[in-house]
Parts: structure tokens; C-alpha cells; sequence
């Protein structure tokens, strides 16, 4: 996908935003399984359950629910995003009794205002083992944290990252979309602030792509970063299907400078969540 830029305006800040995009099936399945949404100010990654029913099907309707919840081109709101997983979730779980079970992970990034009073803030969000990361000061940094049985067995000290590579049960989640009634993203708010880049990635890129190398890729300046790490994944092999979003956002604060609040870090610095600690 060829790079689109897009600049948001509040009254606070304009937030300039360029990103590049692709999915692929991949070299062993089938179909592609995975969705993607890309549209100011929402951005998501779906992996449609592999072995389950319809999971193109439960990824497609995961990002459909986004474009069709959330307004473009300003910024919205954390209740929009929980509604569309939400609305997701019970269409998803409707088709149980036709067709069997499916679900999707999803791992988004949203730009959202909190109130009129507070700068905008990147919303991180994820139900699965997809995953948002945040590259600055020259290192890529994972936000979310994986809903699995590998994470849950590194957080009990049982194995470590290097061993969860090759755990057979690597591949089974313990939160999905459409899986059961209630679909409870883990979330983080990241003040908006000058330059900001964030890479959004189904798990068929980091089983096949070392952080090393896609911090290689971020580093380099390339046009499109999300074509060469796919590229990567599928000169590994792409067992899996892979999707890659990298979303690079400017923010210029327009507000007249005051004494105090524009002195420091901004309110939000103090509005993390790590729900998982």
C-alpha cells in the first residue's frame, strides 16, 4: 500500500499522519485470514482464528465495525472503540450455532480526544497475540502485551521469550474476539507528541522477523517500511499469514504558549494503563 497522509486538526494540535500497509497469505495457508483497516484516526491489525471456522470472515467483520463505529478524519473517542468490539463480538458469536465457533484477535491504534480541555492521546489497544510496538529513541518497544499461553507461562517465570518460540503451545490464545460474551481490550494512552512512529502486526511477521531486523527496517528511512518487513517475513518462509501496518505521526502543538501546562509533559503522561502489571 502506497504511503497516505492525512493531518488532523483540533483546536489544540494538528497531527500529521503517513502510513504504509500490506497483508499477505503467506507460503502455507490456504486463505489470509487476516484484515486490516487503515483510516484516520483508527488503524487495526485482525488475525481471523486459524482451525476455526469462518475466521476471514470474523477478521473482516472486526475492522468493519471499526470503519462503520468510529468517524474519519478527527479524532474519536475510547467508548467508540469499545463499541465496535463490541458490536463485533455479538455478530461474531451469532453465526456459533450455524456455522461453529470463530473469532479474531485485534491490535489497533486510535486517535482519540478525552476531552476538550486535554491534548490528543494514541490509544493503544489489543484482544490476542497481535501486537502494537512503538519504535523511539532508536528501539522498537512492544505496548501491548500478548493474550496467550506463552505469555501467561513468561509472566510464571516457566519459560522465557526465547523458549516461547518454540512452545507447542505457541500458538493458542486465552482472549479472542467473538469467543465468548464479553471482549475486554487492554488498553494504553500515549500523549500525542511530535514525532511518533508505531508498527501494528499480526504474529505471522514476529515468528518469522527478529526485532533486530525490523528495527533495521524502521531505522533505514525506507518508503514503505510495512512492504519490507513483509517482504522479510516472506523471504523467512511466511508459515503463517502476515499483515503489517507502520503508522509515522507529527504533532505540532498550535496553541498559543502559556505559563504551566505547555512547560512539561503533558496530562496524559500520567494517564497510562498497564492493566497487566
Amino acid at each position: 500500500m502506497t504511503a497516505h497522509i492525512e493531518t488532523i486538526t483540533t483546536s489544540r494540535s494538528a497531527v500529521t499522519i503517513a502510513v504504509t500497509g500490506r497483508t499477505e497469505t503467506g507460503h502455507v495457508r490456504q486463505h489470509n485470514e487476516d484484515s486490516l483497516i487503515a483510516s484516520s484516526p483508527i488503524f487495526a491489525v485482525a488475525d481471523g482464528m486459524g482451525g476455526h471456522t469462518r475466521g476471514d470472515l470474523a477478521s473482516q467483520a472486526m475492522v468493519h465495525q471499526l470503519s462503520h463505529s468510529i468517524r474519519p478524519g478527527q479524532p474519536t473517542t475510547p467508548e467508540a472503540v469499545f463499541t465496535a468490539i463490541t458490536a463485533a463480538n455479538s455478530f461474531i458469536m451469532s453465526w456459533a450455532e450455524q456455522s461453529g465457533i470463530a473469532g479474531t484477535t485485534v491490535a489497533g491504534l486510535a486517535l482519540v480526544s478525552l476531552s476538550s480541555q486535554a491534548d490528543c492521546h494514541w490509544m493503544a489497544f489489543n484482544i490476542g497475540d497481535s501486537r502494537v510496538y512503538v519504535w523511539e529513541n532508536d528501539v522498537l518497544r512492544q505496548v501491548t502485551v500478548d493474550h496467550s499461553v506463552t505469555q501467561e507461562l513468561i509472566d510464571a517465570g516457566t519459560i522465557t521469550p526465547a523458549e516461547a518460540v518454540t512452545h507447542p503451545e505457541r500458538n493458542v490464545v486465552t482472549r479472542a474476539v467473538g469467543v465468548e460474551t464479553d471482549a475486554d481490550p487492554d488498553v494504553w494512552l500515549l500523549p500525542a507528541s511530535e514525532h511518533q512512529v508505531f508498527l501494528l502486526c499480526s504474529d505471522g511477521l514476529t515468528r518469522e522477523v527478529s526485532q533486530e531486523q525490523i528495527e533495521g527496517v524502521l531505522r533505514s528511512g525506507v518508503d514503505d517500511p510495512a512492504e519490507q518487513l513483509v517482504e522479510l517475513a516472506l523471504a523467512a518462509g511466511a508459515h503463517d499469514n502476515v499483515t503489517v501496518l507502520v503508522v509515522d505521526s507529527r504533532t505540532l502543538d498550535t496553541t498559543p504558549p502559556r505559563p504551566g501546562y505547555h512547560e512539561h509533559q503533558s496530562l496524559g503522561y500520567l494517564e497510562q494503563t498497564l492493566p497487566r502489571v
